[in-house]
């Protein structure tokens, strides 16, 4: 028991002298729908929060991040325009690999929490669900602790409750940020 320990112990020292650690705030814009709708359009918006990251060698770290973003869709077809809102706050958890020094590509998990949803001046809240799910997929790429990071979440869960709509309607997402890299 004692050598399992002592092996236990060398291996997470040895992890931690080559582990690097980096807080990265960033803020960017978001084209997002909700799929399902026939004439449904892309919304504009901003993202912004910050991600801790782990780099646990040259090659491969790990981040996880809080994120407010504003999602949502356009509707326009003959007789009507209108804009639905759908802000959350996104929590990414996502594995990256650096294929070349400074471009890595990611992928992971992420839970957005709904925060807001309005259809023009209508709350639909009561109509969402309030949690989200989905698969970020993207690539970054670091110049001087600057960080431009491009995804894509694909959305797991429906938008809207069941009772509403039985069709497909979930989060479609393009992220674009730039972040700065504070390592420690």
């Amino acid at each position: 028991m004692k050598k399992f320990l002592m092996i236990a112990a060398l291996m997470v020292a040895t992890l931690s002298v080559s582990a690097q650690g980096f807080v990265k705030p960033m803020v960017g814009a978001t084209m997002a729908t909700v799929t399902g709708g026939d004439d449904t359009k892309m919304r504009f918006g901003a993202v912004f929060g910050a991600e801790y990251g782990y780099m646990i060698n040259d090659r491969f770290g790990l981040t996880a991040g809080l994120l407010y973003s504003m999602q949502g869709s356009k509707i326009e077809d003959a007789d009507d325009k209108f804009t639905t809102k759908l802000d959350y706050l996104n929590v990414p958890v996502l594995a990256n690999v650096y294929v070349a020094p400074g471009l890595a590509l990611k992928a992971g998990a992420q839970i957005g929490f709904l925060v807001n949803a309005k259809q023009d001046d209508i709350d639909l809240k009561d109509f969402c669900n309030k949690v989200d799910f989905s698969i970020p997929l993207g690539a970054s790429y670091e110049i001087s602790n600057f960080v431009i990071d491009a995804r894509y979440n694909l959305g797991l869960s429906k938008v809207l409750k069941k009772e509403i709509i039985d069709k497909s309607n979930h989060n479609s997402v393009f992220m674009l940020t730039l972040g700065y890299k504070l390592n420690f």
